[in-house]
C-alpha cells in the first residue's frame, strides 16, 4: 500500500522551525537591547496600581480606559469582572500612579456611571510577587518535562531506545515555547501587547499541549513496532503520523475555531492571551509530527552528528 513519506523530508522541517526559532530569539533581542528585557512587561511584572470598580449602571470597556488615558496612564490592562455579584465590575492595571491621581481617576469614572458605594478598591501591585510565579512556572515546566522523560523511558521499555522518545518529547515542547517566546516579543514591539500572568497560564498550557500531542503519536509508533517488526523502521513511523494526523488536526480545529470567534468578537483585554495560545496550539500540532518524529528518525538514523551512537 502507498504511504505518503511525510518524515523523508525531515530536514526541510528542521530548517523551518530553525527559521522561526531564530527569528523569535533576534526579536527578543531587540526587545532587550531596547526595552532592557526580553518581552514587553506588563503590570504584574513591572508593578503598578490595580482599581477594582463596579458601576451601577453598564459601561464600555473603551469609555473605561479612555478615563485613563486622558489621566496620562499609558496601555492600561483592562478586565472585566464576572459573577453573581459583580454585574459591571472591572479590575484595571495601570503603571504607578500619585495619589493625586487615583482621586482624578476616580472622579472621572463617577461620570461614566454612579459608583457602587464602597466598591472601589486600588492596590497597589509588586512586580516581586509576579517573579515569584515566573519562578513556579518555570519549575512546573521543568518538573513536567522531567516527569515525562521518566514516564516514557518506562512505557516505551519494550521499544529500542526509550529515552530518546522522551528527549524528542521535550525538544518538542521546547519548540513550542520558544515559539510563543518570539511571538510575545514580536507582537510586544509591533503592537504593543505586554506580557501580563496570562502569559504564564498560556505558556503552561501549550507545555501540556504539546507534550500530550507528541505522547499520541509516540504510543502509535510503540504499537506499530510490535505489529510490524519486519518494516522498516521510518515506513512504520511514516504509517504512525498517517494514522493519528487526523486525530491532532481536529483537535487543533476545534480550538482554532473557538479562539478565532474570541479574537475577533472578545474582549481586547484578552486577545494577547488567546493569540499567544492560538499559535502556540498551533506549533504544538506541527511539531508533534514535524519536529519529535523526525527529530526521532533522525536521531535513529545517526544523522545528527553530537549524538551519533
Amino acid at each position: 500500500m502507498f504511504l505518503f513519506n511525510l518524515v523523508e523530508k525531515r530536514k526541510t522541517y528542521f530548517i523551518i522551525s530553525g527559521t522561526i526559532i531564530g527569528l523569535g530569539i533576534l526579536a527578543m533581542i531587540y526587545s532587550y537591547i531596547t526595552t532592557g528585557s526580553p518581552f514587553l512587561l506588563g503590570v504584574d511584572f513591572r508593578g503598578g496600581a490595580r482599581f477594582e470598580i463596579q458601576f451601577t449602571e453598564p459601561v464600555t470597556e473603551s469609555a473605561v480606559e479612555e478615563v485613563f488615558t486622558e489621566a496620562g496612564v499609558t496601555n492600561p490592562s483592562i478586565i472585566a469582572l464576572r459573577g453573581e455579584d459583580l454585574q459591571n465590575a472591572w479590575q484595571i492595571r495601570t503603571e504607578p500612579v500619585t495619589p493625586d491621581e487615583v482621586q482624578a481617576i476616580e472622579a472621572r469614572l463617577s461620570e461614566l456611571a454612579p459608583l457602587v458605594p464602597n466598591s472601589t478598591q486600588v492596590d497597589s501591585v509588586s512586580g516581586t510577587v509576579a517573579g515569584e510565579v515566573t519562578n513556579s512556572a518555570f519549575i512546573a515546566v521543568l518538573v513536567a518535562a522531567v516527569i515525562i522523560l521518566v514516564y516514557i523511558m518506562v512505557v516505551f521499555r519494550q521499544v529500542p531506545n526509550p529515552f530518546r522518545y522522551g528527549a524528542c518529547a521535550v525538544a518538542a515542547m521546547l519548540h513550542d515555547l520558544f515559539v510563543i517566546f518570539g511571538v510575545a516579543a514580536l507582537t510586544g514591539m509591533i503592537l504593543g501587547w505586554e506580557v501580563d500572568a496570562l502569559f504564564l497560564t498560556a505558556v503552561l498550557t501549550v507545555a501540556g499541549f504539546s507534550l500530550q500531542d507528541t505522547i499520541v503519536v509516540f504510543d502509535r509508533i510503540r504499537e506499530n513496532i510490535n505489529k510490524r517488526p519486519l518494516e522498516r523502521y521510518e515506513r512504520v513511523v511514516n504509517r504512525s503520523i498517517l494514522e493519528t494526523i487526523h486525530r491532532s488536526l481536529a483537535t487543533q480545529l476545534n480550538a482554532m475555531f473557538i479562539m478565532v470567534a474570541i479574537l475577533l468578537f472578545g474582549g481586547a483585554s484578552i486577545k494577547p492571551f488567546i493569540a499567544i495560545l492560538f499559535v502556540g496550539l498551533l506549533s504544538g500540532t506541527y511539531s508533534s509530527i514535524f519536529t519529535a518524529v523526525p527529530l526521532l528518525v533522525a536521531w535513529e538514523k545517526n544523522e545528527i552528528p553530537f549524538l551519533k551512537a
